[in-house]
């Protein structure tokens, strides 16, 4: 609808994770950073968690289109709402392994993993959505990385999940599974720095050439009403250049943003968001200011009879 008004080739903030759009973010790139290191160790489970729609989808995408065929195995679990056996089937077509030979498949499974490794091939397993795998596939799981040779685990495991995994991780059950996290890593929220470049560098890659095309001012109302959620922000900042076309505005102002948020579920304008923590602020002004006036008509008496003693 407005691409060709700003000059762009495509939507630049379109939902789907798109790693054409990847935007080495400093919070990315540190995610990366420690999942390339975590990965050379060779063994383990490996967590990254964040909240919704903060990029955790895109990252392991990145890292699977990242990751070199020739020395590693991977597979990829996007579902894991799976049993155990579920788990381990799933596990066995990733891996190619074609037939069982009348062995269980956890035995084929360990058979491939072994001809892997002789082969200098690390396995590795991404699970994305790990919150939602149920207990006992969690603990399937665990036991799946107990396959190893002398030298070194047959298995690694990078889980991609929402805080809710860090709950049931905490849980007594799963500390034997705890222990075996090496490394982790929490996406956080993105600032005003990471949102103007995030903003300026997906316009870019979708062909915009010119000034900012989001104003400053635009900026902060979007991180504010986005809680610095990129899904959030792709949402906002779509509809207020769709606000921005419909005005016949190059560039997209606090306004736009303003309308965008009321259009939008869990982006309510940022007085609708934080009346908590806004009234609590008017209520502490309104007892400063008043225990002021208290102190003012308490001192007052005494600085009249100060001054009458002047000379």
């Amino acid at each position: 609808m407005y691409q060709a008004f700003f000059g762009l080739g495509e939507k630049p903030f379109a939902l789907t994770p798109n790693t054409g759009f990847l935007v080495q973010l400093a919070p990315y790139q540190a995610c990366l950073n420690m999942l390339r290191v975590a990965l050379g160790e060779g063994e383990g489970f490996i967590k990254i968690t964040g909240e919704v729609g903060t990029g955790k989808t895109l990252l392991c995408r990145a890292l699977l289109n990242e990751l070199d065929n020739q020395r590693y195995q991977v597979a990829y679990l996007p579902n894991p709402g799976l049993t155990p056996a579920g788990l381990r089937q799933a596990q066995a077509r990733e891996l190619h392994v074609k037939d069982t030979d009348g062995a269980t498949v956890l035995e084929a499974l360990q058979r491939r993993l072994i001809e892997l490794a002789g082969a200098g091939k690390s396995t590795v397993v991404l699970i994305d959505e790990a919150q939602a795998l149920p207990p006992e596939t969690l603990e399937a799981l665990r036991l799946l990385t107990n396959l190893e040779t002398q030298q070194a685990k047959l298995l690694q495991v990078v889980l991609f999940g929402q805080p809710e995994l860090d709950e049931t991780l905490a849980r007594n059950e799963f500390r034997q599974l705890r222990q075996r996290i090496t490394f982790s890593y929490r996406l956080r929220p993105l600032d005003v720095k990471d949102t103007t470049r995030y903003l300026q560098e997906r316009l870019a890659v979708a062909g915009y050439r010119g000034e900012p095309l989001f104003s400053p001012a635009a900026v902060r109302r979007l991180v504010r009403g986005s809680g610095g959620i990129p899904r959030l922000l792709n949402i906002l900042a779509h509809k207020a250049l769709m606000a921005a076309y419909g005005e016949g505005r190059r560039q997209v102002t606090s306004s736009h943003i303003r309308r965008a948020q009321l259009d939008t579920e869990g982006a309510e304008p940022f007085l609708r968001r934080s009346p908590a923590w806004l009234w609590r602020g008017l209520g502490w002004s309104l007892v400063a200011g008043s225990f002021g006036v208290l102190a003012l008509v308490g001192v007052w008496p005494w600085l009249l009879e100060w001054r009458e003693l002047l000379p």
